[in-house]
């Protein structure tokens, strides 16, 4: 267990904490004083989480929510809002793959629908949150991204373009408030041993490449009043190399 307690009192949420780095980076932020919004669709996934959470003596609420659903997005910042008052911490995670495919044989629902995950339903998380996070004295968010934005290997068009997607949205809103107490980051997690890495590399082996409870710490230590910077693109596939985004 950390002795960090650098989140004491302070409220995040996390998306995509069903499993992989969602579920570790909210263990790891509720070790560390945090009370733990978690955000996903499979109610199994964050009750196990919330065993975790409470075993290791935190506190979170779990909210199944499909992100696809941005008026439910809308109720939740206003539940949020009645029950805190404030939102300190966001932590973009959940995503997306899509079929690994020539771009002319993607189906349109399928890039309709990744795009819908990846992209809106971060736009409808900004939209709805900011005021909570603008209440907070150190609002943090950071998007979870992929070195496929700017790699853009042939058959990954999809995720690709996504990730790129959301890398721009992320500089312009980290832009937008340069002056204000929100920092707006985005992190490169590398490979990782998640369902999604299995998906996309399935001849992998898995005991190569870094857990997920592995990275957690590196992800909320973004989401920490102690992280100053704003709009950064961090690479954990570099050994952590900060650049702007």
């Amino acid at each position: 267990m950390t002795d960090k307690n650098d989140l004491a009192d302070r409220v995040v949420l996390i998306t995509g904490a069903s499993r992989g780095i969602g579920y570790f980076s909210a263990i790891e932020a509720a070790k560390r004083g945090a009370h733990v919004i978690a955000i996903a669709r499979t109610v199994g996934g964050l009750e196990d989480l919330d065993d975790e959470i409470q075993a290791a003596g935190g506190s979170a609420t779990l909210v199944p929510l499909d992100l696809l659903d941005g008026d439910a997005i809308d109720r939740m910042g206003g539940a949020i809002f009645e029950r805190w008052g404030k939102l300190d911490g966001l932590m973009a995670n959940a995503g997306m793959l899509g079929s690994i495919s020539p771009v002319s044989h993607l189906a349109p629902k399928e890039v309709d629908k990744v795009f819908k995950l990846n992209v809106t339903a971060n736009f409808r998380l900004i939209r709805s949150l900011e005021p909570l996070l603008k209440q907070s004295d150190a609002g943090r968010v950071l998007f979870v991204s992929s070195s496929s934005a700017y790699s853009c290997k042939p058959y990954w068009g999809l995720y690709a373009a996504s990730k790129a997607a959301l890398n721009a949205m992320a500089k312009s809103y980290a832009g937008e408030n340069a002056n204000t107490k929100l920092n707006i980051n985005v992190i490169n997690p590398g490979p990782t041993r998640t369902q999604m890495r299995a998906k996309a590399v399935p001849g992998e082996d898995p005991e190569t490449i870094p857990h997920p409870r592995e990275v957690a710490p590196k992800f909320i230590d973004l989401i920490s009043p102690d992280y100053t910077e704003n709009g950064q693109y961090i690479d954990l596939k570099n050994d952590g190399k900060t650049s702007p985004l």
